[in-house]
């Protein structure tokens, strides 16, 4: 039996006339595109919430200041910029990617990406924020991991189907370990003598793990509570 939800017939013609009408739209090619920027804002938007909102979380509750009210407007704070600067940049990267291809008969060319995410990072990332710092060294650590010289098999022992982008390959083993060990040579001689120098949150980490370690003045601090 169909359910109108307390429409009338003429109310639920124009319904359905509508849904039919915005079905057409979704399907149709010509508007896949513009379709496909919103879809993007949408998804970086949750995927920033679902990144950021664990972690603001957790860092409040071992490092925050304040009372828990305080914590909360951080955390949902952290949250939110993080989740609109990711809706922002995919908005901004795939508007500039396609605008460079309809400026280039509707074809895109290798240097497209570079230059649509260069502009959007300048936009959305180019002002110095905690969480906007975070962001780009996460990106920064990933691009300087691209250097390590890749294993001979995928992740995936399947082949990719013809016509198929290529799949991400993992580092090769021996060069991972002279990258891992470099990586934290580097980072702890940086903490014991330029630790100003070190991302705030990362330093943070650091100081409990390493420095709030060494100090205790009874059973409770030295394992239940830093003194």
């Amino acid at each position: 039996m169909r359910r109108d939800y307390g429409l009338s017939g003429d109310h639920f013609r124009t319904l359905s006339l509508f849904m039919d009408v915005v079905e057409s739209i979704i399907h149709n090619p010509a508007y896949q595109p513009y379709l496909a920027i919103l879809k993007g804002a949408r998804n970086g938007f949750v995927y920033g919430v679902k990144i950021r909102f664990p972690h603001a979380l957790v860092m409040s509750i071992l490092f925050g200041r304040g009372d828990w009210k305080d914590r909360a407007r951080m955390i949902f704070r952290a949250t939110k910029q993080h989740a609109f600067n990711l809706a922002k940049f995919v908005t901004l990267y795939k508007t500039f990617m396609l605008i460079q291809q309809k400026a280039n008969g509707g074809k895109s060319r290798s240097g497209d990406t570079f230059l649509a995410g260069l502009l959007g990072g300048y936009i959305v990332f180019g002002e110095r924020t905690a969480v906007n710092e975070q962001i780009v060294l996460y990106v920064v650590s990933r691009v300087v991991a691209t250097i390590i010289p890749r294993s001979g098999s995928p992740y995936s022992s399947a082949p990719p189907a013809p016509g198929t982008k290529a799949k991400p390959v993992p580092p090769d083993p021996r060069y991972f370990t002279v990258f891992a060990a470099l990586a934290w040579g580097a980072v702890m001689w940086l903490f014991e003598h330029k630790g100003e120098a070190i991302q705030p949150g990362m330093f943070n980490s650091m100081v409990y793990l390493y420095r709030d370690s060494d100090r205790w003045s009874n059973l409770k601090t030295l394992l239940w509570h830093n003194q």
